[in-house]
């Protein structure tokens, strides 16, 4: 009765769809229905007919050929499938990543019933040629999704029942699609679950194929699931994450973007040639934790060591950058996108780790060989910014030097350009700037003919640029060239995990007492106007005061620190208004408590004193 139910509402909504072009919410499931809008984009009618265009055996073999890798890993689970679906009235199917059918098994009978509508190798069933249906809309969707009946777009296909499931690579590429179809009043509740059991299979042969000569690593909530289908697999080149299965970004929260720019320590605790545990387990840097077994690429294999083991390593650099998940996310896509030529705009307060953000970008990309030259537009003098950034010929003005200038575009040929407080170079040099970075040429002075660059942009700034007028610190025209794709790095005061990277920070100067509790709680209440930067110098300080079996006492913070008001719980939701009435009072505290010294001010701050003379507070 159900069924019939349904059949009635799908038929009620193709009429609804041809007489108005949409449907009442709820009628039809949204992957179904954006599958219709596409195809009546196209110009389908839905009582029509797909494209007859069979591919000629020739052709059907080259397809075939260029895709060998897939069909022989496929086979043992397409078999698989078949036999789990009961084999009678049923087609398992293999398609290409453009949706052309490759391979079938499945019941003799029903194939023939099938090949009415052109289901058969040779065939293609992407949308553009079949309308809705579940191999072409899962290669749109990008997602498993199961078609039945009266939701395939063209009438003749209402006889069928499919459920299809992409299959990727270990870099989320898609390969093809794995369907199951049957006649349309013979559904499975568990058709998706035997698919997604199938490609699990395919994509795990695929994995351990493709990572032979890389370091893998197993992970599964059970330790019984290590070596099947669906455990997670991680294939790393050295400490650097190179591949991932669907199983591992799920489990532990990751995008595709990861994948060439995460290291092992951005995922899990301490390093890979220590992983896993001697309890045959790693933990994650969000606290979860998982067996894991770790297969060394054949090259090189674990061997006890002939000398005596060096002694451990120190501890880390505190320079070294402490990202939280977001600022990793956003950090992986600013590469991938630097990597194709898109220029970066980095926002966020002093002290946030601009820089430092940049130079990860750097050492992360595929310009990481090349050099990465970082030019602060506030620090250079008006006078001699524009032959630091474009160059010189010898002779080209009084005083040049006899050789002449590189320049510091030139400089960063091959690599990275890092233009840090882009706002503050003088609009007479944005005009030659802008030229630069459409033409890719420089035009040092006193140069006869300009000199092609290629270097990736990143730029930095602390205040907002995205505006007209005559005080925009940046020409629209350049502020759109610069500012492709905008990435924002949160105050230190916003980020929820404060206390583990103020452990983690002290932790990382090496051997020393352990923080009090009271000195951590009038740290974590105190608002950081010059954010990371200003944290690692106190923590710095105490420990140096401290030594490495004293105790951290308060009259060893700064006075601005120990008399500060403590960080509201509104400031984390970032309230300009809040937040810029703290950064007025930590400065206002830090001035007074080195006599108006601004010098000791910005050092006591953390932050640099041209940075902390533009942040002094307005009078009232």
């Amino acid at each position: 009765m159900a069924t019939q139910s349904r059949q009635h509402a799908l038929t009620q909504a193709r009429l609804l769809f041809n007489q108005q072009g949409a449907v009442p919410g709820g009628m039809v499931a949204e992957p179904i229905l954006r599958s219709w809008r596409r195809c009546a984009d196209l110009g389908f009618d839905m009582r029509g007919v797909r494209r007859a265009e069979l591919m000629t055996q020739g052709e059907l073999r080259e397809a075939q050929q260029r895709n060998e890798a897939l069909r022989r890993m496929s086979e043992p689970a397409m078999s698989m499938l078949r036999r789990q679906a009961g084999g009678s009235g049923s087609l398992v199917i293999l398609s290409d990543a453009q949706g052309l059918v490759l391979d079938s098994d499945g019941d003799l009978d029903f194939a023939q019933r099938a090949s009415r509508v052109a289901l058969m190798p040779g065939a293609p069933w992407d949308e553009a040629a079949a309308g809705t249906n579940a191999i072409g809309t899962a290669l749109v969707e990008g997602q498993p999704i199961t078609v039945h009946g009266a939701e395939h777009y063209f009438e003749p296909n209402r006889i069928l029942t499919c459920a299809a499931i992409p299959i990727a690579d270990g870099e989320g590429r898609t390969l093809g699609v794995l369907d199951l179809s049957s006649q349309a009043r013979e559904v499975r509740p568990d058709v998706l679950e035997l698919v997604r059991a199938a490609v699990d299979l395919i994509e795990h042969r695929l994995f351990e194929q493709a990572y032979e000569q890389y370091a893998v690593l197993r992970l599964h909530v059970d330790h019984s699931g290590l070596g099947m289908p669906g455990e997670g697999l991680m294939a790393f080149e050295g400490d650097r994450l190179v591949g991932a299965n669907r199983c591992a970004l799920q489990a532990l929260g990751l995008a595709p973007t990861a994948l060439g720019v995460y290291r092992y320590a951005d995922v899990f605790d301490g390093d890979i040639d220590r992983c896993p545990d001697a309890a045959g387990r790693v933990q994650t840097r969000s606290g979860a934790v998982y067996h894991a077994r770790l297969r060394l690429p054949r090259s090189r294999v674990r061997q006890a060591p002939a000398q005596p083991a060096s002694p451990p390593a120190g501890p880390a650099r505190v320079d070294t950058p402490n990202f939280d998940t977001a600022t990793l996310g956003a950090l992986a896509r600013a590469v991938h996108l630097s990597d194709a030529g898109v220029a970066i705009l980095l926002q966020g307060e002093t002290g946030v780790g601009k820089e430092v953000f940049a130079r990860q970008l750097h050492a992360r990309g595929k310009r990481a060989s090349g050099p990465f030259v970082a030019v602060n537009c506030a620090a250079l003098p008006e006078s001699l910014i524009e032959s630091e950034l474009f160059g010189y010929e010898e002779g080209a003005f009084t005083g040049a030097r006899r050789q002449g200038s590189k320049g510091l575009l030139r400089q960063a040929h091959g690599g990275v350009l890092f233009l840090d407080e882009i706002g503050d170079m003088p609009l007479i040099l944005q005009s030659r700037l802008l030229r630069v970075l459409q033409t890719r040429e420089v035009s040092p002075l006193g140069a006869a003919r300009p000199v092609p660059v290629d270097f990736a942009l990143v730029c930095a700034t602390h205040r907002p640029l995205a505006h007209e007028g005559p005080d925009a610190p940046v020409r629209p025209d350049l502020y759109f060239r610069i500012a492709e794709y905008t990435v924002t790095l949160e105050p230190l005061r916003a980020r929820a995990d404060r206390l583990d990277l103020l452990r983690g920070l002290w932790a990382a100067h090496g051997a020393g007492p352990v923080l009090p509790p009271e000195i951590e709680a009038i740290l974590m209440a105190y608002p950081w106007p010059g954010n990371y930067r200003q944290m690692v110098a106190v923590l710095r300080t105490l420990h140096v005061l401290a030594g490495p079996a004293g105790r951290v006492d308060a009259d060893m913070l700064p006075a601005d620190i120990r008399g500060a008001p403590s960080l509201p719980p509104s400031a984390s939701a970032g309230d300009p208004a809040n937040l810029q009435a703290m950064t007025d009072a930590a400065i206002r505290d830090a001035l007074a408590a080195h006599g108006g010294n601004v010098s000791r001010a910005a050092r006591a701050l953390g932050v640099h004193r041209s940075t902390l003379y533009r942040r002094l507070p307005r009078p009232a």
